[in-house]
């Protein structure tokens, strides 16, 4: 198990967060070639996960961090 430091905790949301808005631009973009366009999808539905998972575990440290989960706008 990780222990994550809860001040730590808006960062980490915001950072996953990032990487959800890169992996979407990146799908809608051309970069991608076609037989990685799976693998690529794959990973933004881990991250999307992730950031929910997250999102979930957040509420319980909200205080402890300092920052309410709606300032973060994830």
């Amino acid at each position: 198990m990780i222990t994550i430091p809860n001040a730590f905790a808006p960062m980490l949301l915001q950072a996953v967060r990032d990487a959800v808005l890169y992996h979407e631009g990146l799908l809608r973009s051309e970069t991608i070639r076609e037989h990685e366009r799976a693998d690529y999808e794959e990973h933004h539905m881990h991250l999307t996960q992730f950031l929910a998972f997250l999102k979930e575990e957040y509420v319980a440290v909200e205080k402890e961090a300092g920052v309410p989960l709606k300032d973060l706008h994830v």
